[in-house]
């Protein structure tokens, strides 16, 4: 019966797709250090802050013995595929903690609560102990700092790192993840330059 069916299955098969011809890709160029930008940063920053979003932790372990876990406030975190289960963020591309998390080769993204603000804050810090009295636990499977007060958590493995002017774009296979199992406030927003929380 099953190879009658399988018989079957392939007479009907349908022919396979004509390919799909790829667009032309736009001109790139490297815009020179002597030419203005085409606008000004300042502005940028100013329209571009209309757009609210969460704010998350990006977290590693330790790379190596003897190191200290890394972790920065991110404002540009993002879902990008459901299959395979991928995640990405941006870091800019001075950043000194990131050279750590590219080290570890996972992370864990800590998605915070509206009451975590300060917890924000010390995480934008740069050269501080930014773990100094922070109470987390291990991730399952990265074992990244998974932050307590989160209102979720994402454990990933890196998958790929693309440039994207000033910043990396880093893209994260998604290995494990959960929710608070109380979360009164909602997530922590960022907006216009402030936190902010959700409002029936």
């Amino acid at each position: 019966m099953a190879e009658a069916a399988v018989r079957y299955l392939r007479s009907v098969r349908t022919p396979a797709p004509e390919p799909v011809e790829a667009l032309p890709r736009p001109e790139l160029r490297c815009v020179g250090e002597d030419e203005p930008a085409p606008l000004d940063p300042a502005e940028f920053r100013r329209v571009l802050g209309n757009f609210a979003t969460g704010v998350a932790v990006i977290t590693a372990p330790p790379a190596t013995t003897g190191d200290s876990p890394a972790g920065f406030a991110c404002q540009s975190f993002t879902s990008l595929s459901l299959d395979p289960p991928l995640v990405a963020f941006m870091v800019g591309r001075r950043s000194t903690t990131w050279p750590r998390i590219a080290r570890a080769g996972v992370f864990c993204v800590n998605v915070l609560g509206a009451g975590q603000g300060e917890l924000c804050r010390a995480f934008a810090v740069s050269g501080a102990d930014k773990f100094a009295g922070v109470a987390y636990d291990a991730a399952p499977v990265s074992g990244s700092p998974r932050l307590s007060g989160a209102v979720a958590w994402i454990d990933c493995t890196i998958h790929a790192v693309h440039t994207g002017g000033d910043h990396l774009i880093v893209v994260g296979r998604v290995d494990a993840l959960g929710t608070a199992t109380d979360d009164p406030d909602g997530p922590l927003l960022f907006h216009r330059g402030r936190f902010a929380r959700l409002s029936d």
